[in-house]
């Protein structure tokens, strides 16, 4: 009778995975639904929802669980692209795009500068309202749009992730995207769990996008002839992509709070462990991290630079633990001079 609770256990464990969340549950729902329209298609050409009930009905366990393995499949597939998937939609455009791309462009400057006209206050002594719609421009316009001289980009989302990238770790002198990845692994659990989740919302949020806009156009042909509202269920699809679409922007501000956060927290926990010496204030952490990007980035060397190697019994004692022993002194070498 123990047999159920290790498999109820796996299930749970797969639903609340990030592949299960983010890659797997939105391409079965979309598979589910497509597979649902064919099976409802009569054979004059029209729809019938109590034809796809009667096919369910009929099908086999097994039939379901090759429905079942076949999103696994293409959900498998499709998981490396996640991250492609991602950038199309910030705007990482391929090169046939790219006039397209230009107009975005001129799109998210004019945007950008009436946000900025609005951030502005007009009269010398702005009413309550007034300073109200001010401090909301301003913080929009830090949020979603990245600082000159950084370009934009022609999305929404693309400078959303811009802005965050360009601010996090800015004011300390540490370029975001040269130092996050040796960054994440010394997060603390409790930001590590929160930046995590962040970038799931923002995942998930993109690929609900996609996979809605492409449910809503592969459906098209199997909608057609279709009575009452059917031949417009993919523009609902459309719909959909849209909201979900501005959800990934909002994921997206989410997200570059967070990675402000692990900054702001765990900076210093890298110099710690690159074994240098902690700066003695902002205007020397700021030279230090300059330098530490340049060499990243760029491969300048690192020279008359110190390091600081922290012994094992100060850990120890830092974590409350009384400190070993000193090893007791190698013996001297025979004939060799004590004092030399």
């Amino acid at each position: 009778m123990s047999a159920p609770a290790p498999f109820a256990t796996g299930i749970t464990q797969f639903t609340a995975s990030r592949f299960a969340l983010v890659g797997y549950l939105p391409t079965y729902a979309a598979l589910a639904y497509l597979g649902a329209l064919l099976a409802a298609r009569a054979p004059g050409g029209g729809i019938e929802v109590s034809l796809a009930l009667s096919r369910l009905h009929r099908s086999s366990g097994a039939a379901l669980a090759a429905l079942a393995l076949g999103a696994l499949l293409v959900a498998v597939l499709l998981h490396p692209l996640q991250a492609p998937l991602v950038q199309l939609l910030e705007g990482y455009w391929p090169r046939p795009a790219r006039p397209a791309a230009r107009c975005a462009v001129k799109l998210q400057e004019r945007a950008r500068r009436r946000t900025a006209r609005a951030s502005r206050a007009v009269a010398a002594r702005p009413t309550e309202a007034e300073e109200q719609r001010i401090l909301a421009a301003a913080w929009q316009l830090a949020r979603s749009y990245p600082p000159s001289p950084v370009p934009l980009l022609p999305t929404a989302l693309g400078n959303t992730l811009r802005a965050g990238e360009a601010t996090a770790g800015a004011a300390y002198g540490a370029d975001a995207v040269v130092w996050w990845p040796r960054l994440y692994p010394l997060l603390g659990d409790r930001v590590r769990a929160v930046v995590d989740d962040r970038r799931d919302q923002l995942d998930l949020a993109c690929r609900l996008s996609v996979t809605a806009a492409a449910t809503g156009v592969l459906s098209v042909p199997l909608v057609l002839g279709g009575d009452g509202w059917w031949p417009a269920s993919p523009a609902a699809f459309l719909l959909a992509a849209w909201v979900a679409y501005r959800a990934a922007v909002a994921a997206a501000r989410g997200y570059a709070e967070a990675l402000s956060a692990a900054f702001d927290l765990h900076r210093l926990d890298l110099v710690t462990a690159l074994h240098l010496p902690p700066p003695a204030d902002s205007d020397a952490e700021r030279v230090l991290n300059r330098r530490l990007t340049r060499f990243w980035a760029q491969g300048v060397p690192l020279t008359a630079l110190p390091y600081a190697h922290e012994r094992a019994h100060e850990r120890e004692h830092e974590r409350g633990r009384e400190p070993a022993a000193p090893p007791p002194p190698a013996p001297a070498v025979p004939g060799e001079d004590a004092s030399s």
